[in-house]
């Protein structure tokens, strides 16, 4: 099985947990297009910080180097031609903005599948990048609200059950 599955969820729904729990199982590759523009923010002073300033600072970045260049969107191409190279089986593509999750779906022409991940209720953020994640029809919902010891093989067994048919 060689799927890419694009995955998002607000901040601290554990999409980062299942991911490892879904690498246990299969070669997982994860990429998420906030990484070149952490690169981009370390290199004029942003300190590696998750709050809400940072949050908002990196979400403008990275809408700002969206329309200028499509810098974020093209990463993820790049890194998804290498995962079609690989001998992985999973590509999680980690998008946050609507927009950009049917911009990289509509370019990559991998057959991506999207998956929405959900636990307990929504926090604000105050950024478009992380309070509009609903903003998309997704593919897949997975509801996160097991224990940690019980969301290993439930998140797997769904991942098994929903890629079969795709």
């Amino acid at each position: 099985m060689k799927k890419v599955i694009v995955i998002n969820g607000r901040g601290g729904v554990g999409k980062d947990t299942l991911c490892e729990f879904a690498a246990k199982r299969y070669k997982v590759m994860n990429i998420s297009s906030i990484t070149p523009i952490k690169e981009l923010a370390m290199q004029i002073g942003w300190d590696g910080a998750k709050d809400l300033r940072s949050r908002k600072f990196l979400s403008d970045l990275k809408q700002l180097t969206s329309e200028y260049n499509d810098y974020p969107n093209n990463y993820l191409l790049r890194k998804c031609r290498e995962f079609e190279k690989s001998e992985y089986e999973l590509l999680f593509v980690h998008i946050r903005e609507s927009e950009q999750i049917a911009h990289f779906i509509e370019t990559s022409g991998c057959g991506a599948v999207t998956l929405l991940i959900r636990r307990g209720e929504a926090g604000v953020y105050g950024n478009a990048s992380d309070d509009n994640v609903e903003n998309y029809s997704y593919d897949l919902v997975y509801q996160n609200d097991l224990p940690l010891e019980e969301a290993e093989s439930d998140f797997v067994r769904f991942l098994e059950e929903k890629l079969e048919d795709r």
